[in-house]
């Protein structure tokens, strides 16, 4: 059985975003001693949305951002991170991982493979692992607890915090021995767009608030609709096992959509970001997804640069992004309902027609790499606003 909830039927949500324009604007913050709190006014929550968030300036030795810092989520994908350490912890002065580990750990920590880390939670003594980490003091865990007795098979019900989900980054970067903080690191910084188990879309949050370099580590766990990241419609039988319905007594939320980006942003992984956060019951991926990355764009990160472009919202179910502005060009993937994307540029391609609508203009966007028809656009006009022409038809 896969450890992390995601089932149920897709929402084909419509979400109608005014665009936003990208840019570093300042935050305001109360300034205090070193090695304190700047509590800032940046954090911008969206409505429905509960989130702990941590952001921590390696640089300057403090937190530009905390909001519930300490309060448990269910760690979904992010208890990854804690499964790599237990395994690489005391490997001998080479740290040599075997091959048939490395075929594991990596898609683990790049791609969110779920089938190693059923292999790692089940090998390796499931909720003693999470125990051992706890019982290490150089990590200073404080928030974090293994799943219920009830759940002891789904490491996804991991309880973690914003704050030990930094304290985790902290170790491996400041702490953890040199083979190990290169080989973790070096992966996440690899995080490919689609996860391997269920094909969703993993670049949302930090990756696409930010421009490289970045390294992330997400997380999501609910009952969203099946994954259409990649060239496929959606995802075929690689969906999980739903578990027993969570108690409503639980100590930690088990039944909202869980949606997560923790990482680090800029040169020399000079801030590491977490944001946890649960949704309404009901919320589809694309609307979590939106409602995240508008959180993680609002914060103060420290060293983290802003992808040029402006935001808007789209509408429709599978809307391709393709190579090139006509429908005959290569399909890069199918963007999840309602998801916001940054536009770069327009140009005319292909006439598109969607009764009642017809529109020959196609949006570049550059985190994919490829053009969707402005017609899937949140906007009243064909060409959309304040963006301008590519100077050419692949930029």
């Amino acid at each position: 059985m896969r450890m992390l909830l995601r089932g149920a039927a897709a929402l084909a949500a419509v979400v109608t975003v005014a665009s936003v324009t990208s840019g570093a604007a300042a935050h305001p913050r109360t300034e205090r001693a070193a090695g304190t709190v700047q509590t800032s006014a940046a954090a911008q929550i969206p409505p429905g949305v509960t989130a702990g968030v941590a952001v921590y300036d390696r640089e300057a030795g403090m937190f530009t951002e905390q909001v519930n810092e300490s309060a448990q989520f269910r760690s979904a994908s992010v208890v990854k991170l804690l499964l790599a350490l237990d395994f690489l912890w005391d490997r001998g002065p080479d740290y040599t991982i075997p091959a048939a580990d490395r075929a594991r750990l990596e898609p683990m920590l790049r791609s969110s493979d779920d089938d190693a880390a059923d292999h790692y939670w089940s090998t390796y003594g499931g909720s003693a692992i999470i125990k051992r980490m706890l019982d290490r003091p150089s990590l200073g865990l404080r928030d974090t607890a293994p799943p219920p007795a009830e759940y002891a098979g789904f490491w996804g019900y991991t309880a973690l915090s914003a704050r030990d989900t930094v304290a985790i980054y902290r170790y491996i970067l400041e702490k953890a021995p040199a083979p190990v903080r290169t080989f973790i690191m070096d992966n996440l910084r690899r995080s490919t767009r689609c996860s391997s188990t269920d094909h969703f879309d993993q670049h949302f949050g930090i990756a696409g608030a930010f421009d490289r370099p970045w390294a992330v580590k997400q997380g999501w766990s609910g009952r969203y609709g099946e994954g259409t990241c990649g060239t496929q419609a959606a995802s075929s039988g690689t969906q999980a096992e739903a578990a027993p319905a969570p108690r409503a007594a639980a100590a930690v939320d088990l039944t909202r959509p869980a949606l997560h980006t923790t990482g680090t942003v800029g040169a020399n992984d000079r801030t590491i970001v977490a944001a946890l956060t649960l949704h309404q019951v009901g919320t589809s991926y694309g609307k979590a997804y939106t409602d995240l990355g508008r959180l993680t764009r609002s914060l103060n990160v420290p060293g983290g640069v802003r992808p040029a472009g402006s935001w808007f919202g789209t509408w429709g179910e599978l809307v391709s992004v393709r190579r090139g502005p006509t429908t005959g060009d290569e399909r890069i993937t199918r963007l999840p309902a309602g998801v916001e994307v940054l536009v770069s540029c327009q140009t005319r391609g292909e006439v598109v027609d969607v009764p009642p609508y017809t529109n020959d203009w196609w949006a570049y966007l550059p985190q994919y790499g490829g053009y969707m028809s402005n017609i899937y656009i949140s906007s009243p006009d064909n060409r959309l606003p304040n963006v301008p022409e590519c100077g050419s038809p692949r930029p």
